[in-house]
């Protein structure tokens, strides 16, 4: 959907060749969501552009849980360091946990049917973050357990510091 792929790119919009009957959803976006709006609004169905319309709300959806993914990520990398590399611990770890976990609470609050999915989300996430904390710490990526050690709790918990 063009909302995710505009965001995600930093506001680039992707290239797209020549259509031979572009619709205002193709060349201009944001007045094609408030006529969306207000075509809802007014109870006009019928007008709706229902294909696209429906698209741009999957892909809302999806971004909450991809946005969810990310800080699991970032907590997950920063709490082993955190960890494995006691020395080394600072404020910019702190507050990157932190602000991981408000981010996720926050997602929660207005998504809350993506709880159930955290253990998951957690577990396809441990791999990559095991190996981003082994290229920041220099140590070997055997250094981490193959399992996370974390439990969701402890992820999102604020006052969870391990050892």
């Amino acid at each position: 959907a063009r909302w995710l792929t505009w965001r995600c790119t930093s506001l680039i919009p992707p290239h797209r060749p020549a259509m031979p009957n572009p619709t205002t959803y193709d060349t201009d976006f944001y007045l094609w969501t408030q006529r969306q709006a207000a075509l809802l609004r007014q109870g006009q169905l019928q007008a709706v552009d229902v294909a696209n319309l429906a698209e741009e709300i999957e892909s809302m959806g999806k971004s909450d849980r991809r946005a969810i993914e990310s800080f699991l990520f970032v907590i997950l990398t920063h709490l082993l360091k955190w960890r494995f590399q006691p020395t080394r611990r600072g404020k910019s770890w702190r507050l990157s946990i932190s602000n991981g976990r408000r981010e996720i609470a926050r997602l929660l609050r207005d998504s809350p049917s993506l709880k159930p999915q955290l253990s998951e989300l957690a577990t396809e996430e441990y791999r990559g973050a095991c190996q981003q904390a082994a290229d920041e710490t220099g140590l070997p990526l055997s250094t981490f357990p193959d399992q996370c050690p974390f439990t969701i709790g402890q992820l999102l918990d604020v006052e969870y510091w391990p050892d």
